[in-house]
């Protein structure tokens, strides 16, 4: 199996480091500055399962080393359209794409480009941040999810792919429902997302506020509302873990998109909240949390744009 991963960040690059030292043959499709210092200082991993440096391929042109058996989308969702100019070139007749971007409307843009049979349905559940030194700073959970869209018996290359990631002792793997799997994750990183952008706070900061908690639990009831109605709730047994997290006492988790926003970043706030808010709203569900966080990403937005942050 001939795998091409775009983006060595906290997804991509553990993973595919993970890969490369087990000897799956990976390559990198990166940006001529990031590439250079891959080169230069091959792909540096600090994490509680062990630090370790490899030296994978690296290439700056899609086409390059291709067509690929799995092309890997590790972006952010504004990048979409980007990511895939660049890998374009890579994919073949037999190519399959396994995009791990969050939420679900990225498939439709990917299945009008190449075709839906060859787009597969993707996630990761990879804890962790570039370091200033463009090291990968693993922090804890490991997982990637994979599969059929349509829930048929899976194709060869992500048997192939499952086989990898076992040998890379990366957790997870096939999943024969990734679908449902694609929405108990966008439940919990919809209302997590939301709570944190909205409130500039990690789990613990919000829970201790004396409506943090009841806030945090309408948001994720507003969210599960939402894959209900498109026939994706999660079970009892899931919900109960997302709640848990989410209204844990002291707990220094914290969706990404703050960390974008106290850095003056881009933020995927249409692809996570945004259109979970618009499925809301055309299936005529009430989600007032979802409505006012989405304001307030759409005002942070306009700020950025206008270079009104500091």
């Amino acid at each position: 199996m001939k795998m091409l991963i775009l983006g060595a960040g906290a997804v991509g690059g553990y993973w595919g480091a993970r890969l490369t030292r087990a000897g799956v043959d990976v390559a990198f499709l990166l940006r001529e500055k990031r590439a250079a210092q891959v080169k230069a200082d091959g792909l540096v991993v600090k994490s509680p399962k062990g630090d370790f440096t490899v030296s994978p391929k690296v290439v700056t042109e899609g086409g390059v080393g291709g067509p690929y058996d799995v092309v890997v989308l590790a972006c952010k969702g504004y990048d979409l359209e980007s990511a895939i100019e660049a890998v374009a070139p890579a994919v073949g007749p037999d190519s399959t794409i396994v995009p791990m971007l969050n939420g679900h409307g990225h498939f439709a843009v990917l299945d009008e480009r190449f075709g839906a049979a060859r787009v597969a349905g993707g996630l990761a559940r990879i804890s962790g941040m570039l370091g200033p030194d463009g090291e990968i700073l693993h922090s804890g959970a490991s997982g990637v999810s994979f599969g059929e869209r349509d829930g048929k018996a899976p194709r060869q290359a992500l048997v192939e792919l499952d086989a990898a990631c076992k040998q890379a002792g990366i957790d997870g793997g096939l999943h024969p429902d990734i679908n449902q799997d694609l929405w108990d994750k966008w439940v919990m990183l919809g209302a997590i997302a939301s709570m944190c952008a909205a409130m500039r706070g990690t789990v613990g900061d919000i829970v201790a506020t004396d409506d943090g908690a009841a806030l945090m639990r309408e948001t994720l009831e507003e969210c599960r509302a939402v894959a209900a109605h498109a026939g994706h709730a999660p079970s009892d047994k899931v919900l109960a873990g997302i709640q848990a997290g989410l209204t844990q006492p002291g707990s220094k988790a914290v969706a990404s998109i703050l960390g974008d926003m106290e850095k003056g970043g881009a933020v995927e706030a249409r692809h996570i909240v945004g259109d979970m808010l618009a499925r809301a709203r055309a299936a005529g569900l009430a989600a007032p949390n979802l409505r006012f966080a989405y304001a307030h990403l759409q005002a942070y937005e306009a700020r950025r744009a206008r270079g009104a942050l500091k």
